[in-house]
Formats: structure tokens, sequence, C-alpha cells
């Protein structure tokens, strides 16, 4: 194949695909996603979108790490909401039946 009719194709295409994940964002549907994916699309043709893919990639990570709990964290509050629901059953049971 031609690399210009490629090039031209890989654009449309991932044109399109990162067009929807905006439409996404919007309507209900995992507008992120598609986003990135029609960025990947885009990203084998040109590097300004490669950049991108990459950029939001580390945005998406380090907002991830961000929003991490602890493992020990995790199973205090288990604990906690376990107890709190336990003595809510046995108030219920013992003084509002």
């Amino acid at each position: 194949m031609n690399p210009a009719v490629k090039r031209v194709l890989v654009g449309v295409v991932g044109g399109a695909v990162t067009l929807i994940g905006v439409v996404a964002l919007i309507a209900p549907g995992p507008g992120w996603l598609i986003i990135f994916t029609g960025l990947g699309i885009l990203g084998t043709e040109f590097a300004w979108a490669a950049r991108a893919l990459t950029t939001a990639k580390d945005v998406a990570s380090r907002a991830a790490n961000a929003a991490k709990i602890k493992k020990k964290h995790q199973l205090m509050i288990l604990a906690a909401i376990a107890f709190i629901s336990l003595a809510l059953l046995v108030i219920w049971y013992e003084y509002l039946r």
C-alpha cells in the first residue's frame, strides 16, 4: 500500500475513533478508553499523537497511584464497617423490633 494512502487512512480511522470517544464522554459509554484507542491508532503514523498518548498514560497512571489505598488501611476500613454493621444489627434486634 502506498505510504501516503496508509497515512491518510490511519488519520481518518484514528480521528473518527477519537471523535467517537469525545461523544462518548457526554453520552453513556467508555469515553476515555475510546479516546486512548483513537490516539493509539493515530500514534502509529503521527508523532504528535504518540506524544499525546504517552502524556495521557502518565497522567492516568499518576491519578491511579494517588487513588490507591494501602492494604492495611483497606482491612481497617473493612473491619470498622463490619463492626458498625454488627453493632447496628444487635441494637435493632434488641431494642427496635
